[in-house]
């Protein structure tokens, strides 16, 4: 297997080999180009992240600045969209569905190194692969850990470190992250008449 073979399976690999560095090179040209583009360049902006990202749904829009280590493991749905200063370390597959939404500073990290040091200072080092459903909302600062999957309809509290799976359908918050209450038709039907009436008084 390649280097890059190992790392998207999940084994130990070597990161400094030719076929990586290069592979990482292109998205930091990618990056530092979308970075530096101006808030009138939406098309352009959107033509950089076709180039860089493996799949990109409609109406996705990622604000400056932005940062990954690959961008062709990231994969995201309809409507996504991430505030400032998102980072996606995506050594192994990023999957994020549709109608995402990423406040400031979101990290999502596949990328992890052995615990025993004499392993780690050899330089090898693993990744686990993230996945997030549909229609989730991720507060600022929020951390993603390797490994992590988070299901569809779930608000993600500001500031938490995600280390576990999330179910479908919560408020989940913490440092580790934990399952606050459930998303029930009550919040539905309180969010539904604060609509009604933002429409009745247009």
């Amino acid at each position: 297997m390649t280097q890059r073979e190992k790392m998207l399976s999940g084994r130990l690999y070597w990161a400094d080999n030719e076929e990586l560095l290069a592979a990482r090179l292109r998205a930091r040209k990618l990056t530092h180009a979308y970075n530096a583009t101006g808030p009138e360049e939406g098309e352009r902006r959107r033509e950089i992240l076709r180039e860089l990202l493996g799949q990109m749904g409609e109406g996705t829009y990622i604000e400056p600045t932005f940062r990954c280590d690959y961008g062709s493991n990231i994969r995201v749905g309809r409507w996504f969209y991430a505030n400032f200063d998102c980072i996606i370390l995506d050594v192994a597959p990023v999957t994020i569905g549709d109608n995402v939404l990423f406040a400031p500073r979101v990290g999502v990290y596949t990328a992890a190194h052995p615990i025993d040091a004499g392993v780690r200072n050899e330089g090898l080092e693993f990744g686990k692969p993230v996945t997030i459903g549909d229609s989730v909302w991720v507060g600022a600062n929020v951390a993603i850990n390797p490994g992590v999957t988070i299901g569809s309809d779930v608000v993600i509290g500001a500031g938490s470190v995600v280390t576990r799976d999330i179910p479908d359908h919560v408020v989940a918050v913490g440092s580790p992250c934990r399952v606050l209450r459930p998303i029930t038709q009550q919040d539905r039907d309180y969010w539904l008449r604060l609509r009604e009436e933002y429409h009745q008084n247009r």
